[in-house]
């Protein structure tokens, strides 16, 4: 297999803080953040292996890189075959791009009780297909592996260091139980190294 392609991520986080630098309002941030994610995800010959790694017990999230400022991260969300990720929430603003295999994302509202129901019809993202996320445009679902017998990869940016963001997940009621994701990786794949191209 021939080298990743890194100029491809390290392209997307430079644009992408550059478009930060201009302090967008949330919906031209998340419109154009779409179209540098598309960009992105267009090309699947960057992503290194070791952040496309399933685990049997629950899908991964693979730190890819984190702003130093803390204004964004870029994860690789690695599904393995029928996984799927409790009702959650973000609290920031977030985009998800689908780069293999595809996944199912399920909204949810509450009720004037509290209480969650499913709100519309399941989303299906395939390859190349990208959705927003935050508390203004909806920030609660819950996201499946489309597949039973496949891996699936998607790759998400969030506005913040999402690993360290404190967020909760939900049952039906509207209960929530708060908690901190973290990542599944101890090291970032290195993409300044520009001896490589």
């Amino acid at each position: 297999m021939s080298e990743p392609q890194h100029h491809r991520l390290r392209d997307f986080v430079g644009s992408l803080a550059e478009l930060l630098e201009t302090k967008p309002a949330e919906r031209d941030l998340l419109q154009q953040g779409s179209l540098l994610l598309k960009q992105l995800i267009r090309h699947d010959d960057w992503l290194p292996e070791p952040f496309t790694q399933p685990s049997p017990q629950r899908y991964q999230q693979y730190l890819l890189h984190a702003d130093a400022l803390q204004r964004f991260s870029v994860v690789s969300f690695v599904w393995g075959a029928g996984q799927s990720t409790p009702i959650h929430d973000h609290r920031v603003w977030g985009l998800i791009g689908m780069l293999r295999g595809a996944e199912i994302s399920q909204n949810y509202e509450r009720d004037t009780q509290g209480r969650l129901y499913a709100a519309g019809e399941p989303v299906t993202l395939n390859p190349g297909d990208v959705e927003a996320v935050s508390p203004d445009v909806g920030d609660i679902h819950r996201v499946s592996n489309a597949f039973a017998d496949r891996t699936s990869v998607s790759i998400h940016v969030y506005g913040g260091n999402i690993g360290a963001v404190k967020r909760a997940v939900f049952a039906e009621d509207g209960s929530e139980k708060p908690f901190i994701s973290g990542y599944n990786n101890a090291y970032l794949p290195n993409i300044w190294d520009l001896s490589h191209g």
